[in-house]
């Protein structure tokens, strides 16, 4: 199918999206979404949230060489949850890979017993997996790790949730010397009031990318409507080596649900980006998101119009982002 809004988004769809669907899998499962992204050797791996029909799930790993079609389904390439643990005992969800050092750090989801928190794992090949335990406590979620440490310590995104007063969900960011143990919280992007798109829930995206402009985030915002909430995405830009400092927050959301894969599914009216990849050129962004909590959907952009974007509707809240170099 054609783009619904004829190219006016900065993302594009892919014209044979959905890209893996429940149909795509080996055997029976419910739903495959949100998948988090990584190049390996000229090929595309997703690391893919599976829900199965017991209503939990856990993370298998598709291959493809164009990132498009032709997908492979590893089903021995797979991170289960630890049922017997409470950390995990109602699944892993919603992926986020960072390459450190060669190798593929992993950010998810545990669904505890005592609700969401973050977990921590790594892996060279994506059969074994060095679980490095809970970083950040209940209700926490929607983690991605910096790539590289910024002055002596590592940075980490996650997105906790108040339980006092009126429910709000802001981004923060958090410090570690092991990436182990994390301190030093920060609320970074806070969800907005009122009317605006991204009021009362806001939740990281992909890991954030390194630009010569600063750090590149994608974030989801979540507005309640009468008939239910919907996510759409926006972009904030954060200081190199100062990300708790805020360059740039966009006023406008830049993608969201209307195709028809995206409004209908186990939850209608959600996009939910958990990787990006930067192509060759330095420029073309292929973004993979769950669509509906139902399936795997791609879209590209261009890296400079989504920062000459930025540049030009980021005064909301926030202050003008600075001159482009």
């Amino acid at each position: 199918m054609t783009d619904p809004l004829d190219g006016r988004e900065l993302f594009r769809r892919y014209p044979g999206n959905p890209v893996l669907t429940a149909r795509d899998w080996p055997h029976m499962v419910n739903a495959v979404f949100n998948p988090a992204a990584v190049a390996v050797q000229g090929e595309t791996w997703l690391f893919v949230r599976v829900e199965d029909r017991t209503g939990l799930s856990h993370l298998t790993l598709a291959r493809s060489r164009d990132g498009y079609s032709n997908w492979t389904v590893e089903r021995d390439r797979s991170l289960m949850p630890d049922t017997g643990s409470w950390v995990e005992r109602w699944g892993v969800e919603d992926p986020r890979i960072t390459v450190i050092d060669g190798r593929y750090h992993i950010c998810y989801t545990g669904y505890s017993s005592s609700g969401p928190l973050v977990c921590l794992a790594r892996t060279d090949d994506f059969r074994t997996f060095e679980r490095l335990g809970v970083v950040q406590v209940p209700e926490n979620k929607d983690a991605a790790l910096f790539p590289r440490r910024i002055g002596d310590r590592w940075a980490m995104l996650h997105r906790p949730v108040s339980t006092v007063g009126h429910l709000q969900a802001h981004i923060w960011i958090s410090w570690s010397d092991d990436l182990r143990y994390w301190g030093d919280p920060t609320p970074l992007i806070e969800a907005r009031s009122g009317g605006w798109w991204d009021a009362n829930k806001v939740g990281l995206g992909p890991p954030p990318l390194e630009t010569s402009e600063g750090w590149l985030v994608l974030y989801h915002g979540v507005r309640l409507t009468a008939s239910g909430s919907l996510y759409r995405l926006g972009l904030a830009l954060l200081e190199l080596e100062q990300p708790t400092h805020v360059i740039a927050r966009g006023d406008e959301w830049v993608f969201g649900p209307c195709a028809p894969y995206e409004v209908a599914g186990d939850v209608p009216d959600v996009v939910f980006p958990c990787g990006w990849l930067l192509g060759d050129d330095g420029d073309t962004l292929r973004m993979y998101y769950g669509a509906a909590d139902s399936t795997v959907a791609v879209a590209t952009a261009s890296l400079s119009d989504l920062l000459d974007h930025l540049a030009g509707h980021g005064g909301a809240q926030t202050g003008r982002a600075r001159s482009r170099r």
